[in-house]
This record gives C-alpha cells, structure tokens and sequence, in this order.
C-alpha cells in the first residue's frame, strides 16, 4: 500500500473519501474542533467543512496504535507515532513526571506525514552527489521540504553501487517498517536498524554490522552530535540531515556551528523553495 492510500486508512469513510481528491497532499493536519487539513506545497487546505469531533480523533488513534496505547508509550514519550511507515506527530495535554514527557491525558491534534515520491530533481541530484564517490553528506532544510525524501534516494543510490549501508531509522519513517517488512525501497545493500535512538543504534552498528555508510535522519540533539562523531571516529562515511536553511544558518546555532567545525561532513545539500518547487543547492564543505 503506497503512503497517501496508508493515511487514508486512518481516517473515517467520510473523510477518507474526502481525503482522496487531494493525491499530492504532504501532510494531514487533524484537530479537535477543526476542519481537517492537507499541507500542499507549505500551505494548508481545508478539505472537509465539518470540525473534527472528540469521537473520530479517538477512532483515528485507535487505528493508529493497534487499538494499544500502551504498547506506543514509547513512541509517544517522544511526541509521535509511527503507522505503516507514516510519522504522526501528536500534541495535546501532557503527562509528565518530573520533566519527562509519560504520555498523553488528552490528544488533541495529530501532524500525519506522507512520505511523497522522489521527484526527479530529487533522483537527479542524488544520482549527481555520487558521481564523484560517495562522501560523507548532510542534507539541510527547513521541516517539511523533502530532506527525508532526499536521503532515501541518497541510501538507494549508495547501496546500488555496492556500498553497505546501515540505515539508522529511530522513528520507522526512512524504511516505512511494519511487520518486518520496509515499505520503502532502500537498495539491496542496506541494512535497517529501527526503534532506537542514534547512539544507541550507532553503537550497535559498528559493532554488529560492518558498515562502510551509516545514514540517519534529523540530527537535533547533542546525543545525536555524539553518535556523529562515534561513526566518523570509526571511519564509516555518513549520510544525515540537519534543520536549516543554509551554511551560515546552521553556524549561527551552536549545536550546528560545531557538527561543521568536526569536519566530518565533506558534501551539503540544502533545499528550498522556490515558486512552489524545490531547488537542491550542493556544495563543497
């Protein structure tokens, strides 16, 4: 089942069908007391006239924890759920203990990505950041503008020329995993760990899986700057993706300024926007 057809099994048979006019929706944007939305080149579009009721936002979450909040806990611990291969972010009232997220006493919106297919720009400019070799490549943009999709097609191409990639995929989403089974076509060298955080996962790889590449998503902490550093000491090229908008964007953050100071990253592609199209900008670091 493709990305979009997933999402509109989420939803009620109303709103699915409503759901279905609009293909080449990004995202779903669901809220309580709200017209439902679809994200459609980084602008929202009302696609239903009713508000969403408390009762189809709990049948939507139902479906998308197997019927188990429970069994989420953990995945909601960090603000999200993975369905099918498909990233729902989740906002609400939390519960906290401490200062740590435990859950959820009430949901109340629900952020639904739809994974969309590689553009041919996008399979262009993976195929021409190869052409050289494969180096060690970040991929900077703002959320929502296609550095997964990008990455995807950075893994493929990778693993199609031989090269061993271990795929750190803490939030299902790169792979699309469910049931043992990777939605997304990684390329017949790729190995995916999926689940856990990056250092744990990194660790995990360099021991076990003797890897040449390791690729990971959305480097937004300093335990992630760590893992970084931990693959590169080892000599294992990376592939990963950074929110920003430039070079000089990144070096106004700390956490960014030094991940380019470590020199790991020889290649950055930045994407934006541009009259409702990506643009993908490479460059030497």
């Amino acid at each position: 089942m493709d990305p979009f057809e997933t999402a509109c099994t989420l939803l009620p048979d109303e709103l699915s069908a409503r759901l279905r006019e609009y293909r080449s929706a990004e995202e779903l944007r669901l809220r309580v007391g709200r017209r439902p939305t679809v994200l459609i080149g980084c602008r929202e579009t009302p696609f239903s006239p009713d508000p969403l009721d408390r009762e189809a936002m709990d049948r939507i979450l139902e479906i998308a924890t197997g019927a188990s909040l429970h069994a989420a806990s953990a995945s909601l611990q960090r603000g999200f759920l993975s369905y099918r291969g498909l990233r729902i972010g989740v906002c609400g009232e939390a519960a906290v203990s401490g200062d740590h997220l435990i859950g959820y006493r009430c949901v109340n919106s629900l952020a639904v990505r739809i994974p969309q297919p590689c553009s041919q720009a996008c399979l262009d400019t993976a195929r021409e950041s190869l052409s050289d070799g494969i180096c060690s490549t970040l991929i900077v943009a703002p959320p929502g503008v296609g550095k997964t999709s990008l990455l995807r097609c950075l893994i493929r191409a990778a693993s199609e020329r031989g090269c061993r990639v271990s795929v750190i995929d803490e939030r299902n989403e790169l792979s699309g995993g469910c049931g043992g089974e990777e939605a997304c076509d990684l390329g017949p060298c790729s190995d995916v760990l999926a689940g856990l955080d990056k250092h744990t996962a990194a660790m995990m790889l360099l021991r076990s899986m003797n890897p040449e590449l390791i690729a990971m998503d959305e480097i937004t902490q300093s335990a992630d700057l760590e893992a970084v550093k931990s693959i590169a000491g080892c000599g294992v090229r990376l592939f990963a993706t950074a929110h920003g908008r430039s070079r000089e964007d990144m070096r106004r953050r700390r956490l960014y300024r030094e991940l380019l100071e470590q020199g790991i990253f020889t290649r950055l592609i930045s994407i934006s926007i541009n009259d409702g199209k990506r643009v993908y900008t490479r460059e030497c670091l």
